[in-house]
């Protein structure tokens, strides 16, 4: 006896055969799968009491967004894509304007979010900007797992150290009144300790941490402190390779991963985000140190320089997607990722062979259940794996007609086209509809948080619509 059916449906395993089923099935017994096959034949073998009549849709693994940033939920728009505005509201969220209740009500909405999209594993960093942490203390971590834990998904949480010099000025608020106090490396390092013994590998191994440290460039190294931030570094991914832990770190471009490379904090456990502008040099430093790569196609930081995801594929390094969400002009999608992903690398070579539609599907699930150590876990539908999966509904307009299915959900579909996800066997949104929680009062309770926010930093000018939004051939405004 299994626990639930799954039939009907095309599956699209991203097993090791890469199996596309017609008429497939999967069954699950716990939080795990126990077959995936034609329907006739599990059905026989694996009857259940609860049957999903996949009739009409695709079965496919969950998604894994590698790469995000908590906090941003409540952020995303503001400044109207303008970066001065947009990173005062991260740098003033992140240290001296947020509370716990706000941490709590943008996890909700992000992994709400994420869950409505497919999204069944996704990596958060605890904070933004210009790699600012809310490590400060404990609570505010606590307060993002137990939002994330509330909507069922999986989190890799990743927590860290803030660029010194420290100590650095961090606030807490009791109603209106703030209290300001210096945190210093050591403080925000116990706190990662604190979280990691708290939180990871918890509750049925969905919820996990990783830890991370400020990106170093050439500017970085030739300012006073350097060697006290490369002594962070380095101490950051001791405790992390003593705990088993991913570490990561955000916005590597231009010489950054030769200067990760000398400090010593590469390898196979490392994740490396954006990595655009490598030369030939640092895809085979990547590649000879087993480093992954998280390719984040929709950022701005795409834009200013390209991330060599086909040279770093060809190397053997392997590359996983990211939204970067949801800031400030993109969202958890991961189709719209994958499409953004592929147009972008054809646009780059002048030829549209490059990046096949497989390949960046593979990048979104066993890729990306890879980059994170858990593509013996997650990230295709096998036996014995955890039972994280999605149905997308293929009876819409713009995915049919019903030919090449493996082919029109990663060229054609969207996140709105998500019917049914499942967590560790646990159906968690059911046409279209989440299961478990009220939608309604997390938004309300985002729109409140989000507005408290905004009045304690005094932010309400960031509102307004930039003065080139219409008419316009360019916003010259955003331009540096």
């Amino acid at each position: 006896m299994a626990d639930i059916l799954i039939r009907n449906g095309v599956v699209i395993a991203i097993d090791p055969e890469r199996r596309i089923i017609p008429d497939g099935a999967v069954a699950i017994e716990g939080d795990r799968i126990v077959a995936v096959g034609p329907s006739k034949q599990v059905a026989r073998d694996h009857a259940a009491p609860e049957t999903i009549d996949a009739r009409g849709m695709a079965i496919m693994p969950g998604f894994v967004d590698s790469h995000a940033h908590a906090g941003h939920g409540l952020i995303k728009t503001m400044g109207g894509g303008r970066s001065e505005p947009w990173y005062r509201a991260c740098q003033g969220a992140y240290t001296v304007g947020s509370t716990p209740d706000f941490w709590y009500a943008e996890a909700q909405l992000a992994a709400l979010e994420r869950l409505r999209f497919g999204v069944t594993t996704g990596v958060s960093l605890l904070g933004g900007g210009d790699s600012v942490m809310r490590t400060d203390t404990a609570e505010y971590g606590d307060a993002h797992m137990e939002g994330v834990l509330g909507i069922g998904t999986r989190s890799v949480v990743a927590v860290g150290t803030t660029r010194p010099p420290h100590p650095l000025i961090y606030a807490s608020w009791d109603g209106s009144v703030r209290t300001d106090y210096p945190v210093s490396f050591d403080q925000q390092f116990a706190t990662c300790q604190t979280l990691v013994d708290r939180w990871h590998r918890s509750h049925e191994d969905r919820l996990h941490v990783a830890l991370l440290t400020p990106t170093l460039h050439q500017e970085h190294l030739e300012r006073p402190g350097a060697e006290e931030a490369i002594a962070q570094s380095r101490k950051v991914k001791w405790l992390a390779e003593e705990r088993g832990l991913v570490f990561t770190q955000d916005g590597h471009t231009n010489g950054s991963v030769r200067i990760a490379q000398e400090i010593g904090i590469l390898g196979p456990r490392t994740l490396l985000s954006h990595a655009t502008g490598l030369d030939e040099t640092e895809i085979a430093i990547c590649a000879e140190t087993g480093t992954c790569i998280v390719h984040n196609p929709s950022a701005v930081a795409a834009i200013l320089a390209r991330c060599p995801v086909p040279e770093l594929l060809d190397a053997g390094v392997v590359v996983a997607i990211g939204s970067d969400a949801t800031a400030p002009d993109r969202s958890a999608d991961m189709f719209r990722h994958m499409q953004q992903s592929m147009h972008y690398h054809r646009t780059y070579f002048h030829d549209p062979s490059w990046l096949p539609p497989g390949k960046v599907l593979e990048m979104c699930t066993i890729d990306g259940a890879r980059v994170l150590g858990l593509d013996h876990e997650i990230g295709s539908l096998e036996p014995g794996k955890k039972a994280d999966i999605i149905l997308v509904d293929l009876r819409r307009p713009h995915l049919y007609p019903a030919n090449m299915p493996e082919f029109r959900v990663t060229c054609f579909a969207n996140g709105n086209d998500v019917h049914t996800v499942l967590v560790g066997g646990r159906v968690l949104l059911r046409d279209r509809n989440p299961v478990n929680v009220d939608q309604d009062a997390i938004l309300d309770a985002a729109q409140r948080e989000t507005d408290l926010m905004i009045d304690r930093l005094g932010l309400r000018d960031s509102l307004k619509t930039p003065t080139m939004f219409w008419r316009q051939s360019r916003d010259t405004d955003l331009i540096e």
